[in-house]
């Protein structure tokens, strides 16, 4: 337990002191978020927020993290500061999303010649084939979220809180470790990037939380419960960026969009339409991160019966969101370009989104 409170104390204090630095590093870079009539900050906000969480969770687990099961660690250290370097790349210059899909995969690759891999009763090819659809579809989800102040850093603390909870449970330190590092990241740096936000984490820093996320939901195990239960715990924390990359998706694909197209059609956007401000917004969804953690607690240890309608309750719950939310009327323009576009800005980090929010929409 004290490794684990060294690990998230030095990772919350190495973000705290090296965002004013990453701050300055992309200022001089010239890499920022400029104002225009699409946005509502006045002065250009730099986007490379995402840097000092990379050192810091580096630094935190490399430091402190005890060696066992070190091949593992490695591993995902090396997939996540791939795609941290994916996200640099297209913050500074722009990245086609089929290159940026392309180096996911590759960070999803590495984690399944390490052994991370989802391991449910199936063909080995199939396991191999969700993995990959796990990895980079939360390391999108999470950057898709990334569309307002403080509410992807806040999503992930919490399910980053809850991870380390089960895996201090069943006695996973690895697994605790890399939870620890990312909670007290993700923690310090919403000092800086809560409503009104001083720096964005960009790509840099979206892709690599949702890597490392989608990289604890393989890895939390739980000894002496059947896996026809457990699969659904990771779902259920990670629960409401796969609602919103969802919601999104579908949305566009109704209105004859491209899924990427960027607009302010998220559930953030959604709930500030129908009169919340966007900390009330940020706050509504901390709060359901927060019930669909204490739901996932609960599932880890219920019996299938228990589990089962649970989980169908929620998933109820979730359509019939999905299907109100979708029912409230978007601002015109919500969708700023047409089914073909295909700009690199289609799946990059935060720093240039339409009001109602600040950041880029994905």
């Amino acid at each position: 337990m004290s490794t684990l409170l060294l690990i998230f104390a030095s990772a919350l204090l190495l973000v705290v002191s090296g965002t004013p630095v990453a701050r300055w590093i992309s200022l001089r870079l010239g890499i920022v978020d400029h104002p225009d009539v699409r946005k509502l900050h006045t002065k250009p906000i730099p986007r490379l927020g995402g840097i000092a969480m990379v050192v810091a969770v580096m630094v935190a687990l490399l430091v402190f993290e005890d060696r066992y099961g070190i091949t593992q660690m490695v591993s995902i250290l090396i997939g996540a500061a791939w795609v941290s370097l994916l996200g640099i790349w297209d913050d500074r210059w722009g990245l086609r999303p089929i290159y940026k899909l392309i180096g996911q995969v590759v960070a999803a690759v590495i984690l399944i010649v390490a052994g991370v891999q989802i391991s449910l009763p199936l063909p080995e090819y199939m396991n191999w084939l969700l993995t990959v659809v796990w990895v980079v579809g939360l390391t999108n989800a999470i950057n898709f979220l990334d569309n307002m102040d403080g509410l992807s850093g806040g999503v992930t603390a919490i399910a980053a809180a809850f991870f380390l909870l089960m895996a201090v449970q069943s006695g996973q330190y690895l697994v605790g470790g890399l939870a620890a590092a990312v909670l007290g990241a993700s923690a310090g740096f919403l000092l800086y990037n809560f409503n009104p936000a001083s720096i964005f984490m960009g790509d840099t820093g979206s892709l690599f939380l949702g890597f490392l996320l989608a990289a604890l939901g393989i890895k939390l195990r739980f000894p002496g419960h059947p896996v026809v239960i457990t699969w659904m715990v990771p779902v259920l924390v990670l629960g409401l960026p796969i609602f919103d990359t969802t919601l999104v998706v579908f949305s566009r694909i109704r209105r004859g969009l491209h899924p990427i197209t960027p607009g302010k059609d998220h559930t953030s956007h959604r709930l500030v339409y129908i009169g919340f401000s966007q900390r009330e917004a940020v706050m509504a969804l901390y709060l359901v991160a927060g019930v669909l953690g204490m739901v996932a607690v609960f599932v880890a240890q219920a019996d299938v019966t228990e589990a089962y309608l649970l989980g169908g309750a929620v998933f109820v719950g979730a359509v019939y969101s999905m299907w109100r939310l979708e029912r409230i009327p978007l601002e015109e323009g919500s969708s700023q370009q047409s089914a073909s576009s295909d700009q690199p800005s289609t799946v990059t980090g935060c720093g240039a989104q339409d009001p109602p929010s600040r950041h880029s929409d994905r």
